[in-house]
């Protein structure tokens, strides 16, 4: 399943309302083209909204609620930014616990922008190098990861990037790294 084949893979798009829509709407279409299968999975039950850079944007239908979604039943989990998103979602416990489960069982994680915010509370961060929109800098470090201002920073299962301007290298991160989870390249993901 290499090549930006993901048949069968099943993949998590974690969001509330406040999420950057390009963050989300562009590594979908990027993860659908290439086979997968995309679920919106929110605390919000029947539709999202999204943040147009300034302004609300446009409402998603959710495809999960969050209450009722099983971690175990997907494979890799695309964590779009926005500041007000990922805000919301590291407050909510079961939020934390769906994101933290992915990396408790290592399967693949993509965070864009404010993303990792959420990361952070998994406990996650420690000792990773990752990218992420510059005000979360200090965070991320003061979680004990290395900040890095690179367009696409891949460690071990865990892809980040900076902001919207990075989505093209941020997919091509994403789609290797998803690609491995569908060839059952977790062996190859584990970190020393």
């Amino acid at each position: 399943m290499a090549d930006g084949n993901l048949n069968g893979l099943k993949v998590a798009i974690l969001v509330t309302d406040g999420f950057e829509r390009v963050e989300m709407t562009e590594p979908r279409k990027a993860l659908d083209q290439a086979g997968a299968e995309t679920h919106l999975v929110s605390p919000k039950e029947d539709r999202v909204r999204s943040w147009e850079f300034t302004e609300w944007g446009d409402e998603y239908p959710v495809d999960d609620a969050l209450a009722s979604a099983e971690p175990g039943d997907f494979d890799a989990l695309l964590l779009p930014g926005g500041v007000i998103n990922p805000d919301k979602l590291r407050m909510q416990p079961e939020a934390v616990e769906f994101v933290k489960a992915f990396f408790d069982a290592d399967k693949p994680v993509a965070a864009i922008c404010h993303g990792p915010w959420t990361i952070i509370e998994t406990g996650y961060t420690r000792g990773r190098r990752m990218a992420s929109w510059p005000s979360l800098k200090t965070d991320l470090q003061n979680a004990g990861a290395q900040w890095l201002d690179e367009e696409a920073v891949l460690d071990g299962n865990l892809v980040t990037s900076r902001n919207p301007d990075d989505i093209p290298a941020f997919n091509r991160e994403m789609i290797g790294l998803f690609g491995g989870a569908s060839a059952g390249g977790g062996e190859a993901r584990r970190r020393a």
